[in-house]
């Protein structure tokens, strides 16, 4: 059975871990990437838990939209979350994958306020653009 792959998937970056990245042409991860052997990316519709559950509160982050289709056999689709599959790069992000990086700041409710991010139907099609704080 054929399995959805977004075209567009995000990684939330600490904002100066990621001008460093930006210095040296490549990602490498964060902390928690570098423990885990695979830099970690949430698509559309799971970027908004994610922050939720891995950022509350934190503040200097950016969010770093990818083409997927750029990382090529190093990105593998593995289950996480309650059995979704969540996108996981085995290897360095190179930067010419990144096709935006925009802040991530915080609302006055302490939630992250998303800039609207491509939603995507099951062939991977851009079908609407959505602010995923809701």
């Amino acid at each position: 059975m054929s399995q959805f792959r977004a075209k567009t998937i995000y990684k939330i970056c600490d904002a100066a871990a990621w001008r460093a990245a930006e210095r040296a042409g490549e990602f490498a991860g964060a902390p928690v990437d570098l423990a885990d052997g695979y830099i970690h990316f949430s698509t559309a519709d799971q970027v908004a838990e994610t922050a939720a559950k891995h950022f509350a509160g934190q503040n200097s982050l950016v969010l770093v939209a990818v083409a997927a289709g750029a990382l090529g056999p190093a990105l593998k689709w593995e289950p996480s979350r309650r059995g979704a599959l969540f996108p996981h790069l085995y290897g360095k992000l190179p930067l010419t994958a990144v096709r935006s990086t925009k802040p991530l700041p915080l609302a006055t409710d302490g939630r992250h306020v998303f800039p609207a991010l491509e939603q995507e139907d099951s062939v991977g099609a851009p079908i609407a653009s959505i602010c995923s704080n809701d």
